[in-house]
């Protein structure tokens, strides 16, 4: 007879991809082709109830994401960047940003899980805070090829509200930003570029 653990834990490392959107964006600037997002980590389970079916979980991440897009980034001669819209996606092949953060989660989690049941209804909400490594970005077409790493303007923080929910295997995954993708240093026609980041894909858990 198998001995049965008074004492589990669920859903300590986590794997997920996402499709990329831009949220709050000025006028004319729109995405193009597929934004991916690709998410790994580990959460220590904390169960605060005695059925152990209510948790706290914090954890420790990585996240890699694109956004495809035609705001166009390039360096002037005086090594500022100056940002515009291209108007005609046809001008160009490629026109991404991406960027590569270390994450930290937490979260809120329900579930119906037993110490002998692995197939389980879940609903986790919580808050990420993420800080940026690195980001680039790219552009070929018309102007010509270029590629920028780790430009100041960027904001090294990112932090907002998730939310993950489903049964067994497949998990619905959703966050959505609460600041912007750039600094109050990167501007548009005279404007903050005060776009954010919202994620929808799936999650998966192990252990």
């Amino acid at each position: 007879m198998k001995d049965i653990d008074s004492l589990y834990k669920e859903d300590q490392f986590y794997a997920g991809v996402t499709y990329n959107l831009i949220g709050k964006q000025p006028e004319k600037l729109s995405q193009r082709g597929f934004s991916l997002g690709f998410h790994l980590g580990f959460i220590k389970d904390m169960p605060i109830n005695k059925k152990r079916n209510i948790a706290i979980g914090v954890g420790l991440g990585y996240s890699a994401n694109s956004f495809n897009q035609n705001l166009l980034i390039r360096k002037e001669d005086t090594g500022d960047f100056v940002y515009s819209i291209v108007e005609n996606n046809n001008t160009y092949s490629k026109n991404k940003f991406s960027n590569h953060l270390i994450e930290v989660p937490i979260e809120f989690r329900w579930r119906t899980s037993t110490p002998t049941d692995y197939d389980f209804w879940r609903i986790y909400a919580g808050f990420k805070v993420g800080y940026v490594l690195t980001n680039t970005a790219k552009y070929k077409g018309d102007l010509g090829r270029f590629k920028y790493n780790d430009n100041n303007d960027f904001e090294n923080f990112q932090y907002g509200l998730t939310l993950t929910a489903g049964y067994n295997t497949w998990n619905i995954h959703f966050y959505y930003a609460l600041n912007s993708i750039f600094s109050k240093d990167a501007d548009l026609n005279g404007e903050d570029i005060d776009i954010n980041a919202i994620k929808i894909g799936l999650m998966f858990y192990i252990l």
